[in-house]
């Protein structure tokens, strides 16, 4: 067991050590196709990564950025033609571009037709452009060159793999006159507990946590709680020796956490770690889970009652009576597993759904231990002192009204999985005053519910309202109030993590800008250094949808809106910006040489360089000679968080 457990947590900690680099959205491969007639082709294959889309090839002006190919020598050859793909893209009209955009997941081919005419003169060479994003943010845009240039008896393959993270090089000669505002600063924002360039070092502890956290809500369900006095009677029946019945309750207890870990792992062996993360984000499956949530609604209000067959927990439970040792103790584990399924199955799915943003291997098998660590503990402790039943509250009509409750919270949920394929198809039916409108009927409904007005079937007789109902009734009609004037376009910092993004409400109260004073970093620098103040940069694009949430939805509050304009000099610098620069800078990075041929791509080798990070939106408070005032800020539209971000960069600043 100790070395199941050490090869766990080794393998654990290799994946997440691992994702410590900057994330590359699409691998590229680039391959000279030879046919053996004079007419050959070049083939650029993409892969995407599990949730990120690649943009199509000529999207109209004022979108984001166009997969395009530059052909800049072509000696000994004639295209034929222009590339084309090897499938057809989706399109989804979209709000904030207020056009169509065309995109495409998983992999696609794009192939370049030619014709040699002089096989010893021959040379193709240019750098294909491309722009990724996924639901919540985007990299920037990104040039790879290739250069065929010997005869084309014989294939030669571009292999473009992603970037691993090293010690970013200090600046290019040619990229500035003011070196020390571009050295790197990526150990002091990490010294500063920066959740965005850190995130990958994190992310496997808050899987761990939301995982037991999941499992002690899963204690209080009704499918759970009856299995307490099944698991004592067994234990009392086993022994009488107390060291034995110690060891028997801790191997129940390792044997459930066995019996989730590996479920977690087969769930990720079968589908994969990518088809886990795609399935995330994927608006057929997150269709299919919010039905799921909502039959499970059903089933609680009392309409029915889901349960695995009768035939296949008693055979489980015959097996535990009867076989000995440690076989028995698994059965009864199995058991438990079985039993409380049809309670624990929406939280583990929805921990699933979580775990598998992490993009990791072990990201569903770390969930699922902690989940299973969370109900193996309790059952583990009544399995050693038995006697400790006694004084826990017998099953009954408290547990109908548990039932019921979960059944409220399982409506609410459901719609948030409804919401992502909403967004994604772009369908309209779910926006955020209609979903406003349906979270403010649930938790009204379950405030009833709560002192007596409403009643299912198989409730029993409430003669009064208990304290701790009233308490829970006052929650959620004090909840229901507070989403109110959400209507009108209130933040509701507490649920935007929920509710979809404002962009989608017709009527918004917060309808006002905030302007940069720079779209460049030295001479805003030099500014803010003369007007003695902090800095924020802002990494934004013109194609990034997220970006313009932010300054929607938060810019244009009016703490937000003082704090900018006031107390910092802004500074925006957009990644895809297609202005030429005066001259091509070259630069060493990652152990490649690079091309910076427009300002975004400047301000994009910035970014990367200097901070760690290529996504947007990304902002970065900064005092005058270029140094961090704390950690960076990502896409998140917590009004609060986002003035407490400023704020404890003002007070860094006055230190």
């Amino acid at each position: 067991m100790k070395k199941f457990l050490y090869i766990i947590i080794s393998l654990t900690l290799w994946t997440v050590a691992a994702q410590a680099q900057i994330f590359e959205a699409v691998t590229w491969k680039i391959n000279l196709e030879d046919n053996g007639t004079v007419e050959k082709a070049i083939v650029f294959t993409a892969t995407c990564e599990p949730g990120w889309h690649l943009y199509d090839m000529n999207l109209p002006e004022g979108g984001p950025v166009s997969t395009s190919f530059t052909f800049e020598t072509v000696n000994g050859a004639e295209l034929i033609g222009t590339p084309t793909a090897s499938v057809e893209p989706i399109s989804v009209y979209d709000e904030q571009f207020a056009m169509n955009l065309r995109w495409f997941g998983g992999t696609v081919s794009f192939r370049q037709a030619f014709k040699v005419t002089d096989a010893n003169a021959f040379k193709i060479a240019g750098e294909l452009e491309y722009m990724a994003c996924n639901d919540e943010t985007c990299t920037p845009p990104d040039r790879i060159e290739f250069d065929f240039g010997d005869a084309p008896a014989a294939s030669q393959p571009v292999d473009i793999q992603p970037l691993t993270l090293a010690t970013p090089p200090a600046a290019a000669t040619g990229l500035t006159d003011n070196r020390v505002l571009w050295e790197p600063v990526i150990d002091e924002m990490k010294a500063y507990g920066d959740a965005v360039v850190s995130a990958a070092d994190t992310s496997w502890i808050f899987i761990l946590l939301a995982g037991f956290v999941g499992g002690l809500i899963a204690l209080l369900t009704p499918c759970v709680w009856p299995m307490i006095p099944m698991t004592v009677s067994f234990f009392l029946k086993r022994t009488k020796d107390r060291k034995k019945a110690i060891r028997d309750a801790l191997t129940y207890g390792v044997s459930i956490i066995v019996i989730y870990l590996v479920m977690g792992l087969l769930i990720t062996g079968i589908f994969g770690a990518s088809a886990l993360n795609d399935l995330s984000t994927n608006a057929v499956f997150n269709i299919l889970f919010c039905l799921l949530l909502v039959v499970f609604a059903i089933s609680f209000f009392g309409a029915f009652e889901m349960v695995l067959p009768a035939s296949w927990t008693n055979k489980l439970d015959e097996k535990a009576d009867s076989t000995t040792g440690l076989l028995s103790i698994f059965f009864m584990a199995f058991t438990l597993v079985l039993v409380s399924f049809s309670c624990t199955g929406p939280i583990i799915g929805t921990l699933l759904v979580q775990a598998a943003s992490m993009g990791s291997l072990f990201g569903p098998a770390i969930g699922m231990f902690g989940f299973a660590l969370a109900l193996a503990i309790p059952f583990s402790v009544f399995a050693i002192f038995p006697n400790m039943l006694q004084n826990m509250p017998k099953s009954g009509g408290w547990l109908n009204s548990v039932k019921v409750v979960l059944g409220f919270l399982e409506l609410a949920l459901a719609l948030k999985f409804l919401s992502v394929a909403d967004l994604a198809y772009g369908w309209r039916i779910l926006d955020r005053e209609v979903f406003l409108v349906l979270w403010i009927v649930i938790f009204a409904l379950l405030g009833f519910y709560l002192i007596g007005k409403i009643k299912f079937s198989h409730d029993s007789d409430l003669k009064f309202v208990s304290v701790p109902r009233l308490f829970m009734a006052i929650v959620s009609f004090a909840f229901a109030i507070y989403m109110v004037p959400g209507l009108w376009g209130a933040p509701l910092k507490a649920i935007s993590a929920f509710a979809p993004p404002l962009y989608t409400q017709d009527f918004n109260l917060y309808d006002d800008e905030v302007h940069a004073y720079s779209d460049d970093f030295e001479s805003g620098m030099a500014y803010a250094k003369r007007m003695n103040k902090p800095v924020m940069i802002d990494f934004s694009g013109y194609g990034c949808v997220n970006c313009r949430k932010m300054e929607n939805a938060v810019w244009t509050d009016p703490k937000v809106k003082q704090i900018l304009e006031n107390d910092y000099v802004l500074i925006t610098l957009f990644v895809d910006d297609k202005t030429r620069l005066p001259e091509t800078i070259e630069i060493e990075e990652y152990g490649k040489t690079r091309k910076l041929k427009t300002v975004g791509d400047k301000w994009s080798y910035l970014q990367r360089s200097k901070f760690g990070a290529n996504a947007q939106p990304f902002y970065v408070l900064l005092d005058n000679e270029g140094k961090p005032l704390g950690p960076s800020y990502a896409y998140n539209e917590d009004v609060s968080k986002y003035i407490q971000f400023l704020q404890e960069g003002l007070k860094q600043y006055k230190k």
